[in-house]
């Protein structure tokens, strides 16, 4: 079993916003592979399917984002994965351009609340991610007010074919190829 959980918060008012991003990936994903994401369990909508072979769980924590830790333990503990290799989760990063991915095996929070959660959580910081990036907040904006913002209409585009790409990544992540994510999917933003 393998356990793919996208940050956000669940709120209508918030649906597009850059840090419901890992929502918007974990619907592409379930696109792609046929998966229906409306079972609520675990404080978070889940759905069961196949990818390549590997079961897997795909999530969207209902607890907000500052709280999220508490869904993912949820969900790590009911299915008993190992949070080091059998999760994967995907979330929007401001020190990203637009558009840009950058999947690690691990890490720190880097000052996102979502991740200091699951971080207390688990217990760990040694698991899989997608950061998923939103761009850089303007000077003289507020952080929150940023990330709760949404995406014009040129970023929109660029964000369409970014999940795509966090959603092969993802594939290839559940298959065992993270070295081969990393190596496709860790580039510069594209001009």
């Amino acid at each position: 079993m393998f356990i793919i959980a996208g940050l956000g918060n669940p709120d209508e008012r918030y649906q597009g916003t850059r840090h419901n991003v890992g929502f918007d990936v974990i619907d592409v994903i379930a696109d792609k592979y046929n998966i229906s994401v409306d079972t609520r369990k675990h404080r978070a909508y889940i759905g069961k399917g196949v990818i390549a072979g590997q079961k897997v769980i795909l999530a969207k924590p209902q607890t907000y984002m500052n709280l999220s830790g508490e869904s993912i333990r949820s969900l790590t503990d009911y299915y008993k994965v190992d949070p080091e290799t059998e999760i994967l989760i995907i979330y929007d990063d401001v020190s990203l351009d637009v558009g840009q991915l950058r999947i690690r095996k691990k890490g720190s929070a880097g000052g996102h609340n979502g991740i200091k959660s699951i971080i207390a959580h688990l217990g760990t910081s040694v698991f899989p991610r997608i950061k998923v990036g939103v761009g850089e907040k303007p000077k003289g904006y507020d952080l929150a007010d940023y990330v709760l913002g949404r995406f014009g209409k040129a970023e929109r585009e660029l964000m369409q074919d970014c999940y795509l790409e966090a959603a092969a990544a993802a594939g290839k992540i559940v298959c065992g190829e993270i070295e081969q994510a990393m190596n496709e999917f860790n580039k510069k933003k594209k001009e």
